[in-house]
């Protein structure tokens, strides 16, 4: 029996085979795309942030394997970089899509590449340009979505090795996580304004935590957002969806990454975008992984 068949964890439509889109449905493609607002609603700390640090690695080339909506990949188009963009869900590449489009006259954006593709099976998805990217970016809390329905951690880990072959010797991989850890701790989500995006719409979200074995196998969020009426007629004023998540603790993921780098990998971690020190007073909403591959 199939977690998904005891414990519903997607919104209605989604495929249930291969690499679970969660946005299959389109309705939550739709709302979260509301909801994230345009690549102006990017918070200043976040852009500042990860553009500086891509500029002092000497960036260009950039693989975004969770494109999503494309609006961390419009970002960095405008910002100078050669961006291949990718993402599992068609549901929500098809914004990225008509941004492209909408904007084909600039060359940055005529040359900006975007594909389906699998993490499972990224390296037969994507051309890697030489010995790789110069970065590779998964951002918002996006790797989490990735379920361990075998219970090891295979298909983590998998895609994970898959994630930080496409990063060149001496590139660096950007990844994050909610605090998973003060979730399972508290039952509740750090306090604090998302650090991503700044958002008018208001919103309600519950959680719910799976364990399989007294392990925590699953935290499923529950959203609720309102929308306004007159940015979509097709959807109900309340809308509601349901996203679940893998709850990494930061030490295992850490170890996850070591794993996936072959120990040839110099880490870092950020607290919403700042130096993270273990038992530290402010409780961050999100970790941030920087790996620099040695070798």
């Amino acid at each position: 029996m199939s977690v998904d068949s005891v414990f519903r964890t997607r919104s209605l439509g989604v495929a249930a085979v291969g690499l679970p889109d969660q946005y299959a449905d389109g309705k939550a493609a739709k709302v979260w795309q509301l909801y994230i607002g345009d690549t102006q609603s990017r918070t200043k700390e976040y852009k500042s942030w990860v553009v500086s640090l891509l500029k002092e690695h000497g960036v260009r080339r950039v693989l975004d394997v969770a494109c999503g909506t494309g609006i961390d990949s419009i970002m960095l188009v405008e910002e100078g970089f050669n961006m291949v963009s990718v993402d599992a869900s068609d549901k929500m590449l098809k914004y990225a899509l008509k941004a492209r489009w909408e904007r084909r006259k600039e060359t940055a954006f005529d040359q900006w590449v975007i594909e389906e593709a699998n993490w499972l099976t990224l390296s037969e998805d994507v051309q890697k340009p030489g010995d790789g990217f110069d970065a590779v970016i998964c951002l918002g809390n996006s790797f989490a979505h990735l379920p361990d329905f075998k219970g090891d951690q295979s298909d983590q880990k998998l895609a994970l090795q898959n994630i930080a072959s496409m990063v060149r010797p001496g590139g660096i991989l950007i990844i994050d996580h909610r605090n998973y850890d003060y979730i399972l701790e508290t039952g509740l989500a750090p306090q604090g304004k998302n650090i991503y995006y700044k958002s008018d719409l208001t919103q309600d979200i519950s959680t719910s935590v799976l364990s399989v074995n007294n392990k925590p196998h699953m935290i499923t969020l529950d959203y609720t957002i309102q929308v306004p009426q007159a940015d979509v007629q097709d959807l109900p004023e309340v809308s509601k969806f349901r996203l679940s998540y893998y709850p990494h603790r930061l030490e295992s993921f850490k170890s996850l990454l070591n794993e996936a780098f072959y120990g040839k990998v110099e880490h870092s971690v950020y607290g919403d975008f700042k130096a993270y020190t273990p038992g530290q007073t402010q409780v961050p909403c999100y970790f941030i992984h920087v790996c620099k591959k040695t070798a």
